[in-house]
């Protein structure tokens, strides 16, 4: 009977073990068998998909249930970032995936593009969940009682911004030094803190210089206006750049002179017109003539006579002469956001008939009738560079007709203009498209305008 029993429980644990492993068998088939039935790119604004952990999901770099995904942040990282006082904790939401079980997963990507890969969403493409929730990463802000500021100390800190840093994805300064803008007058238009930081911005308009517009830190501004940079009549000359018809394009100061043949001068009316002619040579115009599309030439006989004769104290007036119009070269990129970098984007190829083979990035540049040109080296802000391009038709771009494997419908891609950058007229700029994949006949069989294709770089 012993033996009976004894059998009979070695035969009961063989079948559980059988069981236990049946079982286990069965979980990894199923995890294994989860496929991804769609990933797709997400085409709200990009604002709308900024988001934060919830810290009740990990971060993978396939959809968690579907064979081969790693972990790219734990579950404990994500919710320490979910407790985050730090914007570069944010995320932007950028692709969702379903899978075969119903279940939704977002791809993203933190503000400092640290993290970048999928989180559970929830089932429901209609509203973020599970892992992730909608962010406000900022807040509105109490205007100031005073709108009219300047830079406080004018150099690399402080500077403007496409946005307040990590509050969108690939925020990006608008200019990187302030210190040739030292003395203009900034209108604040909006304000904002950044909502885990509670730090406040002022968004300034430049009217003398567009391309300074942007979210500047707000106390790196000031409402007192600068002196003129401390104009010492002792020892200084100021200056004032005008055109031929006498309309002053620039003023700059001759700083610190010396007293020809001696050292610097310390009397007013001193003759400095040696030291004058030194320091105000043609680099020194190049900088001071930034982004006006005017350029100075210190050898011209009328600033050669102006600064010879300069003394300590007075105002001379330097002649400056106006660029030709010339060409904006434009090469355009792919984005799978609005971030205007092109370190967060691809270049896209050009369509060449019986040379390039159609795929989904070889985009049919078609002929404008006027390329994107300007005054050489005059600034241009990126709204001039979105209205040339959606003057001309440009605002979207489409590729051939292409196949692919295993389907015998058309295929083409469509690329819509989102942002673009400013600069100065002659010198390559950026310009940003979304893509969206489409069935049917492409549009671009043969262009529409006739004119020139020499506005783009890409190859």
């Amino acid at each position: 009977m012993q033996k009976s029993l004894k059998n009979s429980l070695y035969l009961g644990l063989a079948v559980l073990s059988l069981g236990t492993v049946t079982v286990v068998s069965t979980t990894a088939n199923a995890a294994a068998k989860t496929k991804v039935t769609s990933d797709v790119t997400l085409k709200t604004a990009a604002e709308s998909r900024n988001v934060e952990a919830t810290g009740t999901n990990a971060l993978y770099s396939k959809p968690g249930t579907v064979k081969g995904a790693k972990l790219v942040a734990s579950k404990t990282t994500m919710k320490k970032m979910a407790n985050s006082k730090k914007s570069a904790d944010y995320f932007r939401a950028y692709r969702v995936a379903k899978t075969t079980r119903g279940t939704v997963y977002y791809k993203m990507v933190s503000m400092d593009g640290k993290y970048r890969g999928y989180v559970y969403g929830g089932r429901s493409v209609k509203a973020f969940a599970g892992g992730i929730k909608k962010a406000a990463t900022t807040k509105s802000a109490t205007m100031p009682s005073t709108t009219t500021m300047y830079f406080k100390t004018p150099g690399k800190s402080n500077v403007s911004w496409t946005a307040p840093n990590n509050t969108q994805y690939k925020a990006s300064k608008v200019v990187k030094d302030t210190t040739t803008y030292a003395n203009d007058a900034l209108v604040v238009t909006d304000a904002a803190r950044k909502t885990r930081e509670g730090s406040l911005y002022y968004y300034v308009t430049d009217a003398a210089h567009p391309e300074v517009n942007g979210w500047v830190y707000a106390k790196g501004l000031t409402t007192t206006k600068p002196t003129t940079d401390n104009f010492n009549d002792k020892t200084d000359v100021k200056v004032n750049l005008k055109n031929v018809d006498g309309v002053v394009i620039k003023t700059a100061i001759l700083s610190k002179l010396d007293a020809n043949g001696g050292t610097t001068s310390t009397a007013t009316g001193t003759a400095v017109g040696d030291s004058a002619k030194k320091q105000a040579n043609d680099a020194w115009g190049k900088t001071v003539l930034t982004g006006t599309g005017y350029k100075y030439a210190s050898a011209d006989s009328s600033n050669v006579s102006a600064l010879t004769n300069a003394k300590t104290g007075d105002t001379i007036t330097l002649i400056v002469t106006k660029n030709e119009v010339v060409d904006t070269p434009i090469t355009f990129y792919a984005t799978t956001n609005s971030s205007d970098l092109s370190q967060a984007a691809t270049e896209l190829k050009a369509y060449k008939e019986g040379t390039t083979t159609a795929a989904s990035d070889t985009v049919v540049f078609p002929s404008v009738s006027a390329t994107f040109s300007g005054t050489k080296d005059a600034s241009f802000t990126a709204g001039d560079l979105v209205a040339y391009l959606t003057t001309s038709k440009l605002n979207v771009l489409d590729t051939p007709n292409y196949n692919k494997a295993g389907s015998s419908d058309k295929y083409y891609t469509e690329y819509t203009l989102v942002s673009a950058l400013p600069g100065t007229y002659g010198t390559t700029t950026k310009a940003f498209y979304v893509a969206s994949e489409k069935t049917g006949n492409s549009p671009v069989s043969t262009p529409v305008v006739s004119g020139t294709t020499g506005y783009y770089t890409n190859k």
